[in-house]
């Protein structure tokens, strides 16, 4: 079983500014003449960790991350309520990620995302197929509409007293009146009182983490407790789904087709609860250059150490395929 690589310090690490008020971090890990690799973390709004810069070889890649738009340590921060966050979208994303590879002078990447930055990935990759040499994703989504309906209430008869409590945290006149939940905590999260913002990023929280800790009884991300990173990622994911990320419902698949030369590897968990199998299985018919691998222990984090050691094996494989 491949293991993570060591822990490594970024060479070289700035502030890209995208020229419409925001500034995006960015960090350079590895060999500076190694193949180009860059990650897009989950979310969206998570920001990127250091054990993604493990997951690759740094004698062999040169590995980008990035915070996207308002998280980690890109500016301003959504936990700020006077951020606005209407120049964040997939498609602001999409095209942070071109002036990145064009700030940084890479002709070509290969591209790895979890989670929501496995639907990042398929939307750059679909633009900009000429970009890509390889594509690793893992807890595969594209954001449809279906599955941010399985997150946000599929998963109920799972988990009902977690349901229960994620329900209750919507005031009484909204759940009288039906509104989405989704809609209920984007308001909640955008509400002028601080602590109905925090208290709605919490409930969030607690939520996702009724199917993660089932899966990955080790715990809970450390970042969890923090009450800026909460607010900044709930805000962010809600934004985000409540305008179904900006995507024609099922364009992802339906576009599968402009990765034809691409080669990519589709890392699924059988215990993944939140992202199903079937969209997994769905890409991997709509995309015959891609293997998906199902990993029968795994869940949807990439801490679980069977996903991460499929991750490492997976850019090992791209490692050694010849440069073109």
């Amino acid at each position: 079983m491949a293991a993570l690589y060591p822990e490594i310090e970024p060479y070289d690490h700035g502030l890209l500014d995208t020229g419409d008020g925001n500034l995006i971090y960015w960090e350079a890990c590895g060999n500076p003449t190694g193949r180009p690799a860059l990650v897009l973390h989950g979310g969206p709004g998570s920001g990127c960790s250091t054990a993604a810069r493990r997951q690759f070889d740094p004698e062999a890649y040169r590995i980008i991350l990035f915070d996207q738009r308002n998280c980690g340590r890109s500016l301003p921060s959504a936990a700020d309520p006077e951020t606005d966050l209407s120049l964040n979208t997939t498609w602001h994303l999409v095209a942070d990620i071109e002036k990145l590879r064009l700030l940084l002078g890479i002709d070509r990447w290969l591209l790895f995302g979890n989670s929501w930055g496995s639907t990042l990935t398929l939307a750059y990759a679909e633009t900009h197929p000429q970009r890509v040499t390889a594509i690793v994703i893992s807890g595969v989504t594209t954001t449809r509409r279906s599955e941010i309906d399985w997150l946000c209430r599929g998963m109920a008869p799972l988990f009902p007293e977690e349901w229960h409590r994620f329900h209750q945290g919507i005031p009484s006149g909204a759940r009288e009146l039906g509104e989405d939940i989704v809609s209920a905590y984007h308001r909640l999260l955008n509400d002028p009182d601080p602590e109905t913002r925090l208290k709605a990023a919490r409930d969030w929280h607690d939520w996702e983490a009724a199917s993660i800790l089932l899966a990955d009884p080790g715990g809970l991300p450390r970042r969890w407790a923090d009450p800026a990173y909460v607010l900044t990622r709930a805000r962010i994911i809600t934004h985000y789904f409540v305008n179904g990320a900006w995507l024609e419902d099922g364009v992802l698949l339906k576009n599968a087709a402009r990765l034809a030369d691409i080669p990519g590897i589709l890392l699924q968990g059988r215990f993944d609860i939140e992202a199903p199998l079937v969209t997994a299985w769905e890409l991997a018919r709509a995309w015959p250059q891609s293997e998906l691998e199902l990993l029968p222990h795994a869940s949807h984090s990439i801490a679980n150490p069977d996903m991460s050691a499929a991750i490492v094996a997976a850019t090992d494989r791209f490692r050694d395929f010849p440069q073109k």
